[in-house]
């Protein structure tokens, strides 16, 4: 069986501005794994989801994310607020 191949995308979004989460960094392997230790040096949660990574992953940097991850990325936005309010 065939190791998957580790995939990361980081995406932006605030609260306060109107507008769609937008991918400002993506990549796999190494490039992956440097973006989740970044993210966790700078305690940034991290949720895992292969499938909207693979999907993340082939959106150009600086993209919009399309309109049909919103459901998917609202899922991640609200585990990400969820977390935020746990811990601090």
């Amino acid at each position: 069986m065939k190791k998957p191949i580790k995939l990361a995308a980081a995406l932006k979004y605030e609260e306060e501005e109107p507008g769609t989460p937008i991918v400002i960094a993506s990549g796999q392997g190494e490039i992956a794994a440097r973006i989740l230790e970044i993210a966790r040096r700078e305690k940034v949660p991290v949720c895992e989801d292969q499938a909207l990574a693979q999907v993340l992953v082939a959106l150009e940097i600086g993209t919009e994310i399309p309109p049909e991850l919103y459901q998917a990325v609202a899922q991640i936005i609200a585990f990400v607020w969820q977390m935020n309010k746990k811990y601090s």
